[in-house]
Parts: structure tokens; C-alpha cells; sequence
């Protein structure tokens, strides 16, 4: 898997996607359901905005069941971009971790 620190950096820097990130984790949510679970701060397409931004980065998984699609986040690929960012910027750190 190739892990882009800069897509991932850029993927994670917005408010909304974090948002987004925390309430997918663990669940299977569709646009809607995020939506509302954001109490409405955040309009639809402004949501599938957002989750496009993360699908390109690998950080949510989609799952398709007729029409409707539901997301996930895609915990491996956060563990693997954390890890790719402490090696790069913090080499001394990862190699105490070891």
C-alpha cells in the first residue's frame, strides 16, 4: 500500500473531515446518517464533498448495498499514515518505538 503523507496530511487538516472521521470509526454510516449525526452543521453534498476527499486518501471504505452507499473509517490506512508520518518526521522517535 503506498501512503502519501501529503494527500494524508491534507485529507486529515479540515475541521469537517475530522468530524466526519471520528463518527465513521467503528461504524457503517450512509451521507444521510453522517448528516445527522453532524446535527445539520453540514449540508449533503457538502458531506459527499468531504468523503470523496477521504476515499481518495484510503481513509474511508465504501460499501455499496443498492443505491445507497455507506462508509466506514478505514482504520489500517490511519495506522499506516500515522506510522509513515512518525518515521518521516520524527525518525528518533520511531526508532525509540522499535
Amino acid at each position: 500500500m503506498s501512503i502519501d503523507p501529503v494527500l494524508f496530511a491534507k485529507a486529515i487538516a479540515d475541521d469537517t473531515r475530522q468530524d466526519i472521521m471520528r463518527h465513521l470509526c467503528c461504524n457503517w454510516l450512509s451521507v444521510n446518517e453522517l448528516v445527522e449525526r453532524l446535527g445539520g452543521k453540514v449540508n449533503q453534498p457538502t458531506v459527499s464533498h468531504h468523503l470523496k476527499k477521504l476515499e481518495e486518501a484510503s481513509l474511508v471504505l465504501v460499501r455499496q448495498e443498492g443505491r445507497q452507499r455507506f462508509y466506514t473509517l478505514n482504520q489500517q490506512q490511519m495506522t499506516a499514515c500515522c506510522g509513515v508520518l512518525v518515521q518521516s518526521f520524527a525518525p528518533d522517535f520511531a526508532a525509540d518505538q522499535e
